[in-house]
């Protein structure tokens, strides 16, 4: 009796999952992250692997948003700091202890950028349901910011767009 209940509702979840597929109301899944004072929502289809802060070999006459390279699982990585890039203040700045709550988001292989983006600190995961209103970027903004979304507590949120940042001439140029 308890196998047939269990198939019944594998049945009842796969139908949902059909549904929803079908109709292409399926929510959107972002990566939360704080960069500097930005709250940023990154595609979970852009982001790879989440890595602790670790030291970078630093590189002589590059973007001070460029912090250098580190190897990340035998990858050769460059490593932007996302609140230093965005206009914020850079990690020079931060204390040890701060670095230390840092992580090191990479880009998904599929965008063919050895990159890493040096966050504050994560915030979990996020979905459209978590917000109570968006607007679409103003065009005047840079193209790699997305939809901004609001919560029901006020809190601001950004999309963060790897795919056309790994694309941008002034993200790819690390050259001072």
């Amino acid at each position: 009796m308890a196998d047939k209940q269990a198939l019944l509702e594998f049945q009842a979840h796969l139908a949902e999952r059909l549904r929803v597929a079908r109709t292409g109301t399926a929510a959107a899944s972002w990566l939360a992250v704080r960069a500097g004072p930005a709250r940023l929502l990154i595609p979970l289809s852009h982001a790879a692997e989440i890595f602790p802060w670790s030291e970078v070999q630093h590189v002589p006459h590059v973007q001070p948003w460029f912090l250098g390279v580190t190897n990340l699982r035998s990858t050769l990585c460059g490593v932007v700091d996302l609140a230093a890039f965005l206009g914020g203040q850079s990690v020079a700045a931060r204390s040890p202890a701060a670095l230390a709550q840092c992580r090191l988001v990479g880009f998904n292989a599929l965008l063919e950028v050895n990159c890493a983006l040096l966050v504050d600190e994560l915030l979990g995961m996020r979905t459209t349901e978590a917000f109570v209103r968006s607007t679409p970027p103003a065009p005047s903004e840079p193209p790699y910011f997305g939809h901004a979304y609001v919560t029901a507590g006020g809190e601001s949120w950004r999309e963060l767009n790897l795919q056309v940042l790994a694309q941008q001439s002034g993200f790819l140029d690390v050259g001072a």
